[in-house]
C-alpha cells in the first residue's frame, strides 16, 4: 500500500496524536518525496471527510475567506453538534461545546493549534481563557464520535483543531486591511518562502476597537472604553533534508507570542435596564480589564520513508499569564444576586449604577493567574498490504505536564457621582493563593482496516494521570511555610473507540461509532470522573458539488460534574466540581450543500449550504439536590441548561469571476439557563434569536480584492446570556471595510 496524503490524514484522524505531517515541496523536481501540506493535521484535506470513519468536519481557507470572521465562534456554527455561547460580542474567550458537553470556556473539549493541546493548563484547569486569534488561522477542524479518541483526554465531546497559516509553495505573502465602527482597526500581515532545504515564514495580527458598549461615567458621560487591543506575532522556520535522499527528514520550529488588553467585565444588566439600553454598562465596571500574554514554542523532527512507515516527535511548551481585574462584589454582596434581585439590593444596585457610597463598598479582584503546559508527543506509523486488505497502524505516545498558579488579591473602591475612588489596596495572594498541577503520560493504539467497500478504525487509547493541588495560606504570600494542605487523586483510563463506514456507492456512504467518552477530573476534586457511552450512526453522500450529511448522535451519561467558575457562577468555591449522576444528549445534525446552481452561461454561480442541529433530548435521569448553581434542585426529567433544541444556519452567496456576495442566517433556539423542565421561566430563558451576516468582495486583479463586511446585518437585540451575572447582550450591527492583497 503506497501512502498517500488522503491516507495519512484518514489515520491521524482517528488516532493520530500530532496529526498528519509533510514534505517540503520538492522544487528542485528531482527528489521521489510527495509534496504534502507542511501544516500539521489531524483529519488532512476537506476531500478526505468523504471516507473517514466518523464525525468529522473542516472548515477549510477557502470557506474562511467568504466571511472573513474574527470571531472563532462564528467560523464554528458553521459545524452541526457545535454549539457556542457569545459573551463579549467578540469571541475573546470563547465557550465551545460539542454534542451537549457544556460550554464554559471551551474547558469540556479537546483544544488544539497544529495537533498541540493548546489551553493554558490542558488537564490541571482547562478552561480556555487564552484562545488563538482566528484571523491567522488557514482552516479549522472539528472531531466527534469515535474520532475524537485522537487527541484525548477530553472525549465526551470532541475536539477543535485550528491550523496556523502554512509556509507558501513559494515566495509570497498575504495583507488584509480593514477599519470598521467603533474605531475598530485590523490588520492580518505574513510573508514566507519555500525552498529546496530551508522555509521559512513571519506573521502578525494587530487589532483593536474601542467596543460597541458605554460605561456611566461622571456628569451624565458615557465612556467609550469596553474593546480590546490585540497583537499577535507568529514564526515559523523549516529545514529539510536533500531531495534525493533515501529518507526525508524535516526539522521544524514555531514561536509565537499574544499580547491582549480587553475592557471586560462580568457585571450585566438587569432585564428593566436591558429593556431601556442593552448597551450600556453600569458605573462601578470602569476600570475593569484583562491583560494577558502567551508564549508558545514548538519543535518537531520528521522523518519519512518512500511510502511504508513515517515517524513525527514534537516537543512544546507553552506560557500564559493573566490578570482579569473585575468587579467581584459590592456592599458584601455578589453581583449576581444584586442583578437578580435589584429591589431586594436597592443599595447595593446604587452603588453598582453610581449612587456614592462608603469606603471599601465596590471589590474588585485581580484574578491573577499563570499557566504553563509542556511535554513531548510521539508517533509512528506504518501501511500493510495483505493480500488487498490495506491496513495502516499507528501507535503513539503523551508525556505531558501542566500547571495552574492563583495568586489573587482584592482592591476596594468608593463610588463617588459614577466615579470610583481606590480606598485599599488588596495584600498579593490574599483571596487566592494556590497552585494545581498534572503530570500524564498517554498511549494509543489505532488500525485503519479498508476492505472492499469497509473501511474500520478500531483503536484505544491509554491515559494516566495525576493530579496535585497545593493550598498555601493566604497570609503566605512568599510561599515560605508551605502548603496548608495537599490534596491528590489519580486516573488510569482506558478509551476505546470503534468508527465503521460502508461504501455503498461512489457517492453514498453509511457509518457508525461507539467509544467512550470521558472527562478527567480537577486537581483535588472529590468528584467523581465524568464518563458515558457515544454513540453515532448515519449517512453520507456527495456528487458534483451536492452534498448531504445526516449523523444521529447519543451521550449516555454514568455521571455528568458540573464544575464551579467565576464565569458561570456554582455556589462554592472556584474549582469545586459537584456529582450530576446519569443524563442523556441525542440529537441530529445535518449538514448539506449545493454548489451546482448557475445561469448567464455560468457566468454567476448561487451555492447554497445549510447546517443543522436537533437536540431531541438533554436531560437528567436521575433527580438530587445541588449546590451548584446552574443545576439547583433537580428532579428526573430536567433539561440541561444552555442547550437549544434548534440550531440552524443558512447560507447564500452570489459568485461572478469579479465579485462575490455572501450572505448568513444564523438561529438559535431558546433555552434554559437553570436546570429544568416543563414552562420556560423567563428569568431562567434566553430567547431563540437570529442573526445575519454579509460580505461582498469585490476582485479588482487575481491579487487585490477589496470588501464591505456587515455582522448582525439587521442590528438584532438579543440577549446572549445570563451569566455569570445579569444580562449581556450580542454584537450590535458592526461594519468594516477592507482592501486584501496577495503576493
Amino acid at each position: 500500500m503506497t501512502a498517500t496524503p488522503a491516507t495519512h490524514g484518514l489515520v491521524i484522524a482517528l488516532l493520530g496524536v500530532t496529526g498528519a505531517t509533510a514534505h517540503a515541496k520538492d522544487t528542485a523536481g528531482t527528489g521521489t518525496h510527495e509534496d504534502l501540506l507542511d501544516e500539521v493535521t489531524i483529519i488532512g484535506d476537506k476531500r478526505d471527510i468523504r471516507d473517514v470513519a466518523g464525525s468529522a468536519h473542516v472548515v477549510n481557507q477557502e470557506q474562511l475567506q467568504e466571511f472573513l470572521a474574527a470571531d472563532v465562534m462564528r467560523v464554528l456554527r458553521t459545524v452541526p453538534g457545535v454549539y457556542v455561547q457569545e459573551e463579549d460580542g467578540f469571541g475573546l474567550r470563547p465557550n465551545i461545546g460539542i454534542r451537549g458537553s457544556g460550554l464554559d470556556r471551551s474547558s469540556r473539549i479537546a483544544l488544539l493549534e497544529d495537533g498541540v493541546l493548546i489551553a493554558p493548563a490542558p488537564y490541571a484547569a482547562s478552561s480556555a481563557y487564552y484562545f488563538p486569534t482566528q484571523r491567522r488561522m488557514h482552516a479549522v477542524e472539528v472531531l466527534k464520535g469515535p474520532a475524537a479518541v485522537a487527541v484525548g483526554p477530553r472525549t465526551i465531546g470532541g475536539a477543535v483543531n485550528l491550523i496556523s497559516t502554512p509556509i507558501p509553495d513559494a515566495y509570497g505573502g498575504y495583507a488584509d486591511l480593514r477599519v470598521g465602527d467603533n474605531s475598530a482597526t485590523d490588520a492580518h500581515l505574513n510573508v514566507g518562502n519555500r525552498g529546496q532545504r530551508f522555509s521559512w515564514l513571519v506573521e502578525t495580527v494587530q487589532t483593536e476597537s474601542d467596543g460597541f458598549k458605554s460605561i456611566d461615567g461622571p456628569d451624565g458621560r458615557r465612556i467609550n472604553e469596553t474593546g480590546y487591543d490585540i497583537a499577535d506575532y507568529m514564526v515559523k522556520l523549516q529545514l529539510d533534508s536533500d531531495p534525493t535522499s533515501r529518507y526525508y527528514q524535516s526539522l521544524r520550529f514555531k514561536g509565537g507570542y499574544t499580547d491582549q488588553v480587553s475592557d471586560e467585565t462580568y457585571l450585566g444588566l438587569t432585564e428593566d435596564d436591558f429593556r431601556a439600553d442593552p448597551y450600556r454598562r453600569y458605573a462601578a465596571s470602569a476600570g475593569d480589564v484583562f491583560n494577558g500574554e502567551h508564549e508558545q514554542l514548538q519543535l518537531t523532527y520528521v522523518i519519512e520513508s518512500e511510502g511504508s512507515w513515517r515517524g513525527e516527535i514534537t516537543a512544546y511548551r507553552n506560557d500564559f499569564k493573566r490578570d482579569w481585574f473585575k468587579i467581584d462584589s459590592v456592599g458584601g454582596e455578589g453581583i449576581a444576586d444584586v442583578l437578580d434581585d435589584p429591589e431586594t439590593y436597592a443599595l447595593e444596585y446604587g452603588y453598582l449604577t453610581g449612587s456614592t457610597s462608603p469606603d471599601d463598598a465596590i471589590v474588585k479582584r485581580h484574578n491573577n493567574r499563570t499557566y504553563y503546559s509542556q511535554g513531548v508527543q510521539a508517533e509512528i506509523g506504518w501501511d500493510f498490504d495483505f493480500d488487498g486488505v490495506d491496513l495502516a497502524l499507528t501507535t503513539g505516545v503523551r508525556v505531558h505536564e501542566d500547571e495552574e498558579d492563583r495568586f489573587q488579591s482584592d482592591d476596594r473602591f468608593r463610588m463617588e457621582d459614577s466615579a470610583l475612588v481606590l480606598t485599599s489596596v488588596g495584600a498579593p495572594g490574599s483571596q487566592s493563593n494556590r497552585v494545581g498541577r498534572a503530570e500524564v503520560t498517554s498511549y494509543f493504539v489505532n488500525t485503519e482496516i479498508q476492505a472492499g467497500r469497509w473501511i474500520l478504525t478500531p483503536g484505544a487509547r491509554f491515559e494516566d494521570i495525576d493530579m496535585t493541588r497545593l493550598d498555601y495560606s493566604t497570609s503566605d504570600p512568599d510561599r515560605g511555610d508551605g502548603p496548608t494542605r495537599v490534596r491528590t487523586n489519580s486516573a488510569s483510563v482506558l478509551i476505546p473507540g470503534m468508527g465503521a463506514l460502508y461504501q455503498l456507492s461512489d457517492n453514498w456512504r453509511v457509518l457508525g461509532g461507539v467509544h467512550r467518552g470521558y472527562n478527567p477530573q480537577a486537581p483535588g476534586s472529590s468528584a467523581s470522573e465524568e464518563e458515558s457511552l457515544n454513540l453515532e450512526f448515519g449517512f453520507r453522500y456527495g456528487n458534483n458539488g451536492t452534498s448531504l450529511e445526516a449523523i444521529w448522535f447519543v451521550n449516555d451519561y454514568d455521571n455528568l460534574v458540573g464544575t464551579v467558575t467565576a464565569s458561570t457562577g456554582g455556589g462554592g468555591e472556584i474549582g469545586d466540581q459537584f456529582d450530576g449522576g446519569e443524563a442523556t444528549v441525542s440529537g441530529l445534525e445535518l449538514n448539506a450543500g449545493y454548489g451546482s446552481l448557475a445561469f448567464a452561461n455560468g457566468r454567476y454561480r448561487l451555492p447554497l449550504t445549510l447546517q443543522y442541529t436537533w437536540t431531541a433530548e438533554s436531560e437528567f435521569k436521575t433527580g438530587f439536590e445541588s449546590e451548584f448553581e446552574p443545576w439547583g434542585d433537580v428532579e428526573a426529567g430536567d433539561e440541561l441548561p444552555y442547550i437549544p433544541e434548534h440550531q440552524l444556519r443558512a447560507t447564500a452567496a452570489l459568485e461572478h469571476d469579479s465579485f462575490a456576495v455572501n450572505f448568513s442566517a444564523n438561529y438559535v433556539g431558546r433555552m434554559r439557563t437553570v436546570a429544568g423542565q416543563g414552562p420556560y421561566v423567563p428569568s431562567e430563558t434566553v430567547e431563540s434569536h437570529t442573526v445575519f451576516d454579509l460580505v461582498g468582495r469585490w476582485h479588482f486583479t487575481d491579487s487585490l480584492s477589496a470588501y464591505v463586511k456587515v455582522d448582525n446585518l439587521f442590528d438584532e437585540v438579543y440577549v446572549a446570556a445570563r451569566r455569570p451575572a445579569g444580562l449581556r447582550p450580542g454584537l450590535d450591527r458592526t461594519a468594516y471595510v477592507g482592501i486584501s492583497y496577495r503576493l
